[in-house]
C-alpha cells in the first residue's frame, strides 16, 4: 500500500515499542535477515515478508515506549492518522495491514486499508475523517489511573534495565492494575520476566476480558454512503 500512496502526500511511520529495542523489535522489522542468521521466526511471518519484500517506509524502535504514553495505545498493531497540519485525523485504534491473524482477531483488513487510501485521495472530505465532535469524544480527558500507570510502568522499566528485575516485577504489576485495559503493559512485562512472575498467562488474560473482539476491538469504520458532518 505504501508503494502506491507514497508519491500522494502520505508518509508511514512505523514505531516498535519494546523495552528490548533492536535486540528484540529487530526480528520482526526485518525477518527474513534475522532467519538466514539463524533467528527462528513464526511461517506467516516470513511469508509475509518474502511476498512484501524489505520494507521502505520509516520504522523507529521506542524503548521507553514513550509513543504508546503520549498516544494512549494499549495494543498492537494501532494506528493513528495525522494530517499534513499535524493534527489527528483518526485517534488510536486497531490497524492491520494484512490478513495473516485473521483466524483469531476475526478482522478483515481490507475496509481499514480502503479507508486509508480514501483519505489518501481525498484528505479531510473524505468520510474516514472524523468530525471535529466525534474526536473530542475519542480524545476525551484520560482516567488518572492512566497516568499514574504509565509512571509505574516505566519506573519498572528503569529498575530492569538497571539489572532489578525482581525490584520492578512489583512495578509492572501496579501499571496492569491502574489500567488493566493496557495489553502492552502486560505483552511487555510478560516478556521481560515471565508469565509464572504474574500467576497467569497472556492467552488467560484475553479470555478473562472476553475474547479476540475484545481484545481487538474493529476500527469505527462509517459504511459506504455514510457520512461524518465536519465543521470548517
Amino acid at each position: 500500500m505504501y508503494q502506491q500512496l507514497k508519491g500522494k502526500n502520505f508518509e508511514i511511520v512505523s514505531v516498535a515499542q519494546d523495552t528490548g529495542g533492536v535486540k528484540d523489535a529487530g526480528p520482526w522489522i526485518d525477518p527474513l535477515k534475522y532467519s538466514e542468521a539463524g533467528k527462528e521466526m513464526p511461517k506467516e511471518v516470513l511469508e509475509m515478508a518474502r511476498k512484501t519484500g524489505p520494507l521502505t517506509y520509516t520504522v523507529l524502535v521506542d524503548e521507553k515506549h514513550l509513543v504508546s504514553k503520549l498516544y494512549n495505545m494499549v495494543n498492537v498493531p494501532t494506528g493513528v492518522w495525522i494530517n499534513e497540519k499535524g493534527r489527528i485525523v483518526r485517534p488510536n485504534e486497531v490497524a492491520f495491514a494484512d490478513d495473516r491473524f485473521k483466524g483469531f482477531t476475526g478482522l478483515d483488513s481490507a475496509p481499514y486499508l480502503n479507508a486509508i487510501r480514501d483519505w489518501a485521495e481525498k484528505g479531510d472530505k473524505s468520510i474516514y475523517a472524523m468530525s471535529e465532535d466525534r474526536l473530542r469524544e475519542k480524545l476525551a480527558a484520560q482516567n488518572p489511573d492512566f497516568a499514574l500507570a504509565s509512571a509505574e510502568f516505566g519506573l519498572g522499566e528503569q529498575l530492569y534495565k538497571s539489572g532489578h528485575l525482581a525490584e520492578a516485577i512489583p512495578h509492572f504489576k501496579e501499571a496492569q492494575r491502574l489500567n488493566p485495559r493496557s495489553w502492552n503493559y502486560k505483552r511487555q512485562a510478560y516478556k521481560l520476566s515471565g508469565e509464572g512472575d504474574y500467576g497467569t498467562t497472556f492467552a488467560q488474560e484475553v479470555q478473562k476480558a472476553g475474547g479476540s473482539k475484545v481484545y481487538y476491538p474493529p476500527p469505527e469504520l462509517p459504511k459506504a454512503g455514510e457520512t461524518q458532518e465536519k465543521k470548517p
